[in-house]
């Protein structure tokens, strides 16, 4: 029986081989209508027209309604099972600068923590678990963001425990303990961790915008770790969290649902935490305007991590280097050239991990990389914000190649 089945499957086999062997994709003599000698730019003869589907696209219509306080709502509703808002406030690391540096990663940590309404994170998280909800928190140099998803039945819970999380956060002792002990353990992996990204940015920023704005430090020095207080994070939001200040957008909503929701939870519920009672949250002087400065300069940091490997063998020697230059704001007409520039450039490592031609034919690739194997890696960047925006390349090598050409 075996011996059978493998004849048959011969059989099949060389029956198949024999009807593509007929086949022809040439006519005439060899070399005059051989496919091989067509260019790629021709089509080929004897092929059927191409034919291509039609792109569809759905027209959503984004919606925008400001409320009597100045809170401004936008939504655009598509089809879906799940909906995600977020709430936008102009907040961020740059409007620092009458407090200590580190409100805005303070209150990242904090956020989502205890309410009036909320014992702590582990509730609110059971309570989004029962629409398949999730939450988080970001914050920038220019802006701090709550934002959550869920299935759209689950749109109520999601709206009170973002006005919750933003208006009425409670900061007991013990959570503020723990936060101090996670931005510290935060600060040492940033200082100890080989690839310096993080601690570079931070570099590039205070030398471009030296004490002002952009340049105030996104992450809490470990020196203002222990220095900021309950009272510092509530007189920050009294002065950056009001309503004319402040977004709420809405992705897989009907908008007079949001609206309603905002109007519920946000301005008829409670009061914010840090207003007297019977104080109704509404639009004030607003924090002071805060306008970039670029001034330009040299940050240097000599780290040894030759300590810090998991292994016997050594973190490699590298020198990094960080060259920025001024660019513009993502309001700017130019900020649409500036990310084609950051695309073209692209760069990465020395090495290619997704297989020959992923990102190679960026110009830090082919001019830098593939000319120079002592350089370990180039990358671009570009940082677009409310008003000013910095471009960087990212290089590392070894100390003895810094004055290459």
């Amino acid at each position: 029986m075996a011996t059978r089945l493998i004849s048959r499957v011969a059989r099949l086999r060389g029956q198949r081989f024999t009807k593509i062997s007929r086949r022809s994709l040439c006519s005439g003599k060899q070399g005059e209508g051989d496919v091989t000698s067509i260019s790629l730019a021709e089509k080929l003869p004897g092929l059927p027209a191409a034919k291509y589907a039609q792109a569809t696209s759905h027209s959503y219509d984004t919606h925008v309604t400001t409320l009597d306080n100045g809170l401004r709502i936008a939504s655009e509703n598509k089809f879906g099972q799940f909906c995600t808002v977020g709430v936008l406030l102009n907040s961020g690391s740059r409007y620092e600068s009458a407090y200590p540096s580190g409100i805005i990663h303070f209150m990242e940590k904090l956020s989502f923590g205890s309410t009036p309404s909320w014992e702590d994170k582990d509730k609110i998280l059971q309570a989004l678990e029962k629409v398949g909800g999730i939450c988080d928190c970001q914050g920038s140099r220019d802006t701090l963001v709550y934002a959550a998803s869920a299935r759209t039945n689950g749109l109520d819970v999601v709206m009170k425990i973002l006005s919750d999380a933003m208006l009425r956060p409670t900061f007991p002792d013990d959570q503020m303990d723990d936060t101090r002990q996670a931005i510290l353990f935060e600060i040492e992996a940033m200082h100890m961790d080989p690839n310096p990204e993080m601690l570079l940015m931070e570099m590039i920023h205070k030398a471009a915008y030296s004490n002002n704005s952009l340049g105030l430090p996104r992450i809490c020095p470990e020196e203002n770790v222990s220095v900021i207080t309950r009272d510092h994070l509530y007189t920050y939001m009294r002065e950056h969290h009001t309503p004319d200040n402040a977004v709420i957008a809405g992705v897989g909503i009907e908008h007079d649902k949001l609206v309603s929701l905002a109007q519920r939870y946000f301005i008829d519920d409670k009061r914010p935490v840090w207003l007297p009672e019977g104080e109704q949250w509404s639009a004030g002087a607003g924090p002071p305007k805060c306008t970039s400065q670029y001034t330009g300069g040299i940050v240097q940091v000599e780290k040894d991590l030759s300590n810090v490997s998991l292994g016997p063998t050594p973190m490699p020697e590298l020198a990094h280097i960080v060259f920025g230059l001024e660019s513009c704001s993502h309001k700017d007409p130019d900020f649409i050239a500036f990310c084609v520039l950051n695309m073209m450039l692209g760069g990465g490592g020395s090495f290619s991990a997704g297989g020959p031609g992923k990102g190679m034919y960026t110009r830090l690739y082919l001019n830098v990389l593939n000319r120079y194997v002592w350089i370990e890696s180039a990358t671009a960047y570009n940082h677009a914000y409310d008003d000013s925006g910095l471009f960087c390349i990212h290089a590392s090598a070894h100390p003895s190649k810094i004055r290459q050409p």
